[in-house]
């Protein structure tokens, strides 16, 4: 029940600058390969800072300052430190680190910070092109039958656009939220609907003991 990595969905072919390539030439390889940003990285392929054409665009707007630059390389646009990710991380969690810091792409970095490739929103989102198929499968076999331990045909799983719809009884309450969550945590899950039943209510609280000498 393992989630895809992010080594799985990056993009290896990395379009990337160095710190003293020109301003021009950024906006030339933006324009070729048709991307919104790039890494900048080192003579050995670390990387130093990410520039987006958003960092382009703010530098030319505030060209009012006394006196002009002699010249801008990407080096003086970049963003930095850049955030980064390594390429065994969890598509969630890269997806997580990318909302909360606000970007739109994550270099992907090898243990020595060496530039390997980069992956950007859309590539996190390849996981939700899962077959339906697919999804019912590891559904029914790894979490009903291996991490619940239910017999197969204890829950029926019905999968469509993504969205997983669970029908069936399992042995006690307290496995409902637990096979729900588990379900929810897949790639590629978009939704839950819930119609489980359970056989034991195991979070009943106990009927309290009389004490000695009451009536």
């Amino acid at each position: 029940m393992t989630a895809h990595i992010v080594g799985e969905v990056m993009t290896r072919d990395v379009v990337h600058a160095r710190r003293t390539t020109p301003f021009k030439e950024v906006v030339r390889l933006l324009d070729h390969h048709r991307i919104s940003g790039l890494p900048v990285v080192d003579a050995d392929d670390k990387v130093l800072g990410v520039l987006s054409g958003s960092d382009l665009v703010r530098n030319q707007a505030h060209r009012d300052g006394p006196a002009p630059p002699p010249s801008v390389t990407a080096g003086d646009v970049m963003s930095s430190p850049a955030i980064t990710v390594h390429p065994e991380q969890t598509v969630p969690d890269a997806a997580r680190l990318m909302e909360r810091r606000g970007v739109e792409r994550l270099p992907v970095v090898d243990e020595a910070d060496r530039l390997i490739g980069i992956a950007t929103r859309r590539d996190l989102l390849r996981v939700f092109l899962r077959a339906d198929d697919d999804i019912r499968r590891q559904v029914t076999e790894e979490i009903v039958a291996t991490a619940m331990g239910l017999p197969s045909d204890a829950v029926r799983v019905a999968v469509r656009d993504g969205v997983v719809t669970l029908d069936g009884r399992v042995e006690a309450r307290s496995q409902l939220p637990e096979l729900v969550h588990a379900v929810w945590r897949l790639d590629g899950v978009v939704g839950v609907v819930n119609g489980l039943g359970f056989r034991i209510d195991d979070r009943e609280s106990p009927t309290p003991s009389r004490r000695a000498g009451s009536q």
